[in-house]
């Protein structure tokens, strides 16, 4: 996809994902808004994912940690026609596959996540196999910015860089925001590139918004040889959506019927600038 046509389908998902949450009166609204340029990017861009083949030993994996935020995978995997985005219509319903987080029940699922801190181990030992089975494949995860202090995930960092995992990318959302407020005032753990470097990671920051630096840290390759790979994607948590942008209460908020449409008014408006 050319830029202008991945800025058309970021507009395209963030209408669909809203229409799902609205419909089903549920759902991680901020988070997903956040996180859907990176996932955009990532499905009709980056990875080596075929919704016909998906049992292909040699596809990449995507595996989303931050599992609460499903509606935004969700609304990927249906425009990428893993299934018919009728399938949706039934979104936290009785008995649904599609539930508040990723299941294998769901074509194009890798994983069951949702315990935060628990993709990246679980990438880390994929991205080993892959090594073990001299497989070129590319493992990818999205972390949650409010999940980083899960201990789960800072033994990984160790063992990614230990086991010079450069198969492995992982990108944070970095909305700096979670369910009770602003990360730095729930559990500080800036800074994280930082961090990370010392823990052995090689780390590059882009515009989680922008699909064009996007497109380029994703698709050039490991950043330095026998490292693991680290994004950090600045977000805007309810991206997209004036009254959302930024405000605590849309972590897990359901618009009315006048704000759905006040959304999507603006989604149109925005879909005519590009």
């Amino acid at each position: 996809m050319t830029d202008r046509e991945l800025k058309l389908k970021s507009v395209t998902l963030r209408r669909n994902l809203l229409k799902y949450i609205y419909n089903a009166k549920a759902g991680h609204t901020g988070g997903s808004l956040s996180c859907i340029d990176i996932l955009n990017v990532l499905y009709n861009s980056v990875l080596k994912v075929d919704p016909k083949d998906f049992s292909n030993p040699n596809r990449d994996r995507y595996i989303q940690s931050k599992g609460h935020c499903v509606e935004a995978l969700f609304a990927t995997l249906a425009d990428r026609g893993f299934f018919p985005e009728t399938d949706l219509e039934t979104l936290c319903a009785y008995q649904s596959h599609y539930i508040g987080h990723p299941t294998k029940k769901v074509h194009g699922v890798e994983q069951n996540t949702g315990a935060l801190g628990h993709g990246l181990p679980i990438c880390v030992g994929e991205a080993i196999a892959a090594k073990l089975d001299n497989k070129t494949h590319r493992i990818f995860t999205l972390l949650g910015d409010g999940e980083l202090p899960e201990g789960s995930n800072w033994e990984a960092f160790l063992a990614a860089s230990h086991y010079k995992l450069d198969n492995l990318y992982a990108i944070l959302d970095n909305n700096k925001q979670q369910i009770t407020g602003a990360n730095n005032e729930v559990m500080n753990t800036d800074s994280i590139r930082e961090k990370l470097e010392t823990f052995g990671w090689a780390v590059k920051e882009v515009d989680g918004h922008n699909v064009k630096e996007l497109k380029e840290v994703l698709n050039n390759g490991a950043f330095e040889k026998g490292k693991p790979n680290f994004i950090i994607a600045h977000t805007v948590k309810g991206k997209g959506i004036s009254y959302m942008e930024g405000v605590l209460k849309w972590h897990h908020g359901v618009p009315s019927q006048e704000q759905y449409a006040l959304a999507q008014q603006e989604l149109k408006k925005a879909e005519a600038l590009i």
